[in-house]
């Protein structure tokens, strides 16, 4: 199993702390580095040019999305986005795209509240990393991506009719839907459901299956988790022990918490038949990428 460590992207800081963040990961032993969409939120970054950034200052990890709003955004200008990262980064982007889950962020950018769904218009997008000309008689959209096929498509799906339309287009799936309350056991039932949908559209090809989850292990993890939580999400976590590794929340399960709970997710998600673990980070402090690795032992 890989595991892919986020950045920063939610939390206020500056240049030499994301510049830190890239080479930290970069050193390893992470097998990539993830950034979130958030538009409408005081202190989320740009996705685009925070992974060509990435790209520029790492040579190794995987550069990652989990996931983007593909729907808010135009197929042709965020294609040619991408592709300029892929070259950038030596072919090393996946994307991981879904509809998002703020509204707020659509209206902001004057796109559609509805059909969401069949907006997600991945035909258009690979037809330009094809070098397909989007304007007949005219050139295509450059730069074509170093990766043959172009980039790999992650759909952040849960339901089922959700899985058997990703299963038409994406690579594989990452499961969104236990990174406040990481379930091994629930995961391991999505895995099969994956498996599932990928038979019944005639793909004989294994499909990719990761998922995220947050973590905390500063010098006071339930209060930063807690924290993070209720400024994030709007709603309040409360302690369920230190000893057990987890916070409890109102219609939300358990949220890992300190060493116990990060040992309790990487362990569960191996057994669960993850092919990627993102940790998602409640912190902008550098030195959490040390506590993980210390705490994990790798």
């Amino acid at each position: 199993m890989h595991i892919t460590m986020g950045l920063p992207t939610l939390f206020p800081h500056g240049r030499e702390t994301e510049l830190a963040w890239y080479r930290k990961i970069d050193e390893g032993p992470w097998d990539g580095l993830a950034t979130y969409e958030r538009l409408v939120y005081p202190d989320s970054w740009s996705v685009v040019p925070q992974l060509a950034a990435a790209a520029a200052m790492t040579e190794r990890v995987r550069l990652w999305t989990d996931v983007v709003a593909l729907p808010m955004h135009n197929p042709i200008l965020f294609a040619k986005d991408l592709a300029t990262i892929d070259v950038l980064s030596g072919g090393r982007l996946t994307l991981g795209v879904g509809i998002g889950a703020w509204d707020e962020d659509y209206i902001a950018v004057g796109a559609a509240l509805d059909r969401k769904r069949q907006r997600m218009d991945v035909a258009t997008m690979r037809n330009v990393w094809a070098q397909r000309p989007p304007v007949e008689g005219h050139f295509p959209v450059g730069p074509a991506p170093v990766q043959d096929g172009g980039i790999p498509l992650v759909a952040g799906v849960i339901v089922p009719k959700a899985l058997a339309r990703a299963a038409r287009w994406a690579v594989g799936v990452s499961d969104p839907a236990h990174s406040l309350h990481f379930d091994a056991e629930a995961l391991a039932m999505q895995r099969e459901r994956v498996l599932d949908a990928w038979r019944v559209a005639g793909r004989t090809e294994r499909p990719h299956f990761s998922a995220p989850v947050w973590f905390a292990l500063g010098p006071d993890p339930e209060h930063q988790l807690r924290e993070h939580v209720r400024d994030f999400w709007d709603h309040d976590v409360a302690a369920a022990g230190t000893e057990s590794g987890y916070l409890t929340a109102p219609g939300a399960g358990t949220l890992m918490c300190g060493a116990s709970g990060l040992l309790a997710a990487v362990n569960g998600a191996r057994e669960a038949g993850l092919d990627e673990l993102g940790l998602i980070p409640s912190t902008a402090d550098p030195d959490e990428i040390d506590r993980a690795r210390e705490v994990l032992g790798i």
